[in-house]
């Protein structure tokens, strides 16, 4: 039996044109293999590919909360183009807004590419629920995840992930557990688990 918290994650790909079958999705090969890597906790996943039409997003996270997801990450639909909608359908379904997460996304993208200013990320609770908007391409997933390292492998500008676990504790859902080796959970003293047994 696992001593880490088992956790069900909703994945979203959001794009026309991977969900016609017009190519191949890699978003959510990219989202799963990134938290497989991430996480100790064992994972049960609720992947979905689905076009960019806003009431069906919106549809889609609150179906994904009410089958108890603690966290649903979505990748693609933030740009500025017309049917770049993922934020907007995040936003009509959220309880709370989380913006420093889109605000570190961004920055973390720009040490990269000047066009991240473009994109429109967002993060919002549900419930008890973490919904976060991620890029697009499978690099710039693990880039906001993970952050920036220098050489020595230790944090330059932190990934969101790293406040994703203490962000879950106190919506009241799983402990998660991260491997430091792909990214650092960071808790206060007070809510550190000791470690199991």
């Amino acid at each position: 039996m696992s001593i880490h918290d088992p956790v069900t994650i909703g994945i979203v790909s959001i794009s026309d044109r991977a969900s016609s079958g017009a190519y191949e999705d890699k978003g959510l090969p990219a989202l799963q293999d990134w938290l497989t890597r991430a996480l100790k906790n064992p994972i049960t996943f609720e992947p979905r590919l689905i076009p960019d039409e806003q009431a069906g997003i919106s549809q889609t996270l609150v179906e994904l909360v009410d089958a108890g997801c603690a966290l649903v990450l979505t990748t693609g639909g933030t740009g500025p183009a017309p049917r770049d909608v993922t934020p907007e359908a995040t936003l009509a379904v959220a309880d709370k807004e989380m913006p420093g997460f889109g605000e570190q996304m961004r920055q973390i993208s720009l040490a990269f590419v000047p066009t991240a200013i473009l994109s429109r990320q967002v993060a919002v609770i549900r419930g008890q629920s973490l919904i976060i908007n991620l890029p697009g391409q499978p690099k710039a997933i693990a880039e906001t995840l993970e952050g920036l390292k220098d050489a020595e492998g230790k944090p330059r500008v932190h990934g969101i992930f790293a406040a994703v676990p203490y962000c879950i504790d106190l919506i009241g859902g799983p402990y998660l557990e991260t491997h430091d080796a792909v990214c650092t959970a960071f808790r206060p003293k007070s809510a550190v688990r000791p470690p199991s047994a």
